[in-house]
């Protein structure tokens, strides 16, 4: 009996997995908008070569990506998800108790946070403080924390427009938002020695918190919808990845951030203060189960996807030298997996 019940248990996983092969022959990405543009760049490409089928790519923020990534292993879950910060050991732990044991993290490249307007707004050269000063839920003043009082960018500094404050930016849910949070506002908070005296919860909270009254605006996943609204309103700011800005450059400018504009030669020598890493996470489980997984890697690690003269080159995307590109694709082809 037990030999015939090892032997059921078996056949049964080989039928599972027989079955998710056949009920799923497209392969589904997930995550980050920012990185998203990438992925459907490469899905596309990858699509046309004719032996598989196009993947299926969906933003869905570097949080909610992460999410369904680590929701399991079975077709119901996504292959690939894009990320614009690194995993968090939080989302490491939920991936292993739904099963997710083995990923891969593959860089794609480098990308900058920009701090941009339209066109026809004012030119502007701000510090990570200023931006601090114009967003954080509470600020100090008078040796105080207190609920922000700024409503126009000169009363933060007179060499600021003399108007009123609104950024238009990414959700929680966003790896933009917790990229801009980490390498702007944690930074800006950095030089109140008000702030500096905190500690904990209490600090975090301090440098952390968005303000909630009209000066920041969620804009949603949609990096496009930010631009288009700062088309239609001269004098709000938007907070989105480089590569968006690169796209509509004759529509919006980057301002310049401590005297340094986002471009991306600054941003791969991260010269520029808000520059970040991209990635990609591969669950491993679905190698060789769903069809043309590991084809699809290549793709993305490619000389032509990712080498300087590559076509995500074109999208915006700030590329590795080709020593670092070698490495990089050395590991993603063998699917080594995250420690």
């Amino acid at each position: 009996m037990n030999r015939m019940s090892v032997t059921l248990a078996v056949l049964a996983g080989l039928a599972i997995t027989a079955g998710a092969a056949e009920a799923r022959d497209q392969i589904h990405v997930v995550g980050s908008s920012t990185v998203f543009p990438f992925s459907t760049a490469v899905a596309e490409n990858f699509g046309k070569a004719g032996k598989f089928k196009t993947p299926v790519v969906e933003s869905t923020g570097t949080g909610g990506g992460m999410k369904l990534f680590c929701g399991g292993v079975g077709e119901g879950t996504p292959d690939i998800t894009g990320a614009s910060r690194k995993i968090k050991d939080s989302e490491i732990e939920s991936c292993k108790k739904a099963g997710v044991t083995s990923i891969t993290e593959v860089p794609i490249g480098f990308d900058g946070i920009a701090f941009a307007n339209s066109k026809s707004g004012p030119i502007v050269d701000i510090s990570r403080k200023q931006i601090f000063q114009a967003l954080a839920k509470q600020v100090p003043v008078d040796g105080k924390l207190v609920d922000n009082p700024y409503k126009t960018w000169n009363e933060i500094d007179p060499s600021l427009p003399n108007e009123k404050i609104e950024v238009l930016g990414p959700p929680p849910t966003s790896g933009t938002r917790d990229a801009f949070v980490e390498l702007v506002m944690d930074v800006g908070c950095g030089e109140f020695p008000e702030i500096k005296a905190l500690e904990g919860d209490a600090k975090k909270a301090a440098c952390q918190s968005i303000r909630e009254d009209g000066g920041y605006v969620e804009a949603g996943e949609n990096d496009n919808l930010i631009v288009q609204k700062l088309e239609s309103n001269p004098k709000a700011f938007g907070v989105f990845g480089y590569s968006f800005l690169e796209e509509n450059a004759d529509k919006i400018q980057g301002a310049k951030v401590e005297g340094i504009v986002p471009s991306f030669e600054t941003i791969s020598d991260k010269s520029y203060p808000v520059s970040r890493d991209m990635f990609v996470y591969v669950k491993n489980a679905h190698v060789g189960v769903i069809p043309g997984l590991r084809e699809f890697v290549a793709e993305y690690v490619s000389e032509r996807a990712m080498g300087e003269e590559g076509y995500l080159a074109d999208k915006g995307l700030v590329t590795f030298a080709p020593d670092q590109l070698q490495d990089v694709a050395s590991k993603a082809m063998s699917l080594t997996p995250m420690n």
